[in-house]
């Protein structure tokens, strides 16, 4: 990671700074079906309160993660959906491994039990990124919705924790 980054909770205030970075990953057509970031009330409201996390480095955020659960569903309460995005020029710096790292030890610790995403095929570097800290993909999603009018595929991934 960046010499003097800081790895911390996420908070309101971190906010702006977050969206802005979402917004870059949502240009790039290779990381969501979101068209735009939430706002934090929205954000704040379908996240889980553990595993919400930032990495700062000099004043500003260059990358976040943050768990969603998957279902309101008992039986589902320890499966959660990760999201992770680094700022452009932050990059390949080992941000994003230190995300997930801190992501999947707050899961585990919330006693989550299966931490699962959806990952555009193409995206070869969150596939990597996932894979570095243990995720495996399980199956793929074959014109699972649309994104700017071409139907895309996802891979879908998942870790499961002791």
């Amino acid at each position: 990671m960046i010499p003097g980054a800081e790895l911390r909770e996420m908070i309101e205030a971190d906010w702006p700074q977050v969206a802005a970075i979402w917004a870059e990953g949502i240009a790039t057509g290779q990381a969501t079906f979101e068209t735009e970031p939430p706002s934090w009330d929205v954000f704040a409201a379908t996240r889980r309160p553990e595993g919400r996390f930032v990495v700062e480095h000099e004043g500003d955020v260059v990358g976040w993660a943050a768990l969603a659960p998957v279902s309101s569903r008992d039986c589902y309460a320890g499966v959660a959906e990760n999201s992770v995005y680094v700022a452009a020029a932050a990059r390949g710096l080992g941000i994003g491994t230190e995300l997930m790292r801190a992501l999947v030890a707050a899961a585990a610790e919330a006693g989550i039990w299966t931490i699962q995403t959806s990952v555009f095929p193409e995206n070869t570097a969150s596939l990597a990124l996932h894979e570095r800290v243990g995720f495996r993909v399980v199956g793929r999603r074959e014109r699972i919705a649309e994104l700017d009018g071409v139907w895309r595929d996802t891979l879908f991934l998942e870790l499961r924790l002791p």
